[in-house]
């Protein structure tokens, strides 16, 4: 009979891999819980339909796509701001590169930061005033020509009136 009150290493080992089981389960969100939205990329090459999950709480903001193992081609996230502010993202429990658009109030795409690193802890920064990051599979935007300046299209941006 075992009466060290310490547990051996495999008891260990099992008890750490269920405390992470735990944890990852309770940042796991049901997908299907997040709003979603199509909006628009207008580029030089055309109008790209971009099937969009809309971040409405800072829980969701905070989880964003990390854990993720996958991200369609024509999908994204949004995560809007109230008022414009830099915005600084990083990919800590992020597994998938992603490119990261940084849009102005008006809907313009300010800066695109293409190809994160997955797991980075780097902090990736607007760079300027903008009121929204989307989100991307890596190489997403390259494929699709969008580039800075380009139009994003949705009712959270309120173009500028001529």
């Amino acid at each position: 009979m075992d009466l060290d009150p310490r547990p051996n290493a495999s008891r260990r080992t099992v008890l750490r891999a269920t405390a992470l089981l735990i944890l990852a389960g309770s940042l796991a969100r049901p997908v299907a819980a997040m709003r979603r939205e199509a909006l628009k990329l207008h580029t030089a090459r055309g109008v790209h339909v971009i099937k969009t999950e809309i971040t409405e709480t800072q829980e969701e903001k905070s989880l964003g796509l990390m854990f993720r193992t996958s991200l369609a081609d024509d999908a994204g996230m949004l995560f809007f701001y109230d008022t414009p502010q830099q915005v600084t993202m990083w990919m800590r429990n992020t597994y998938i590169p992603l490119d990261m658009v940084f849009i102005r109030a008006d809907g313009i795409v300010h800066r695109i930061e293409a190809w994160t690193q997955p797991f980075s802890e780097t902090i990736i920064s607007s760079g300027a005033n903008v009121v929204a990051c989307l989100e991307l599979a890596g190489g997403a935007a390259e494929r699709l020509g969008l580039k800075p300046g380009d139009r994003v299209e949705h009712p959270l941006f309120k173009p500028k009136r001529k």
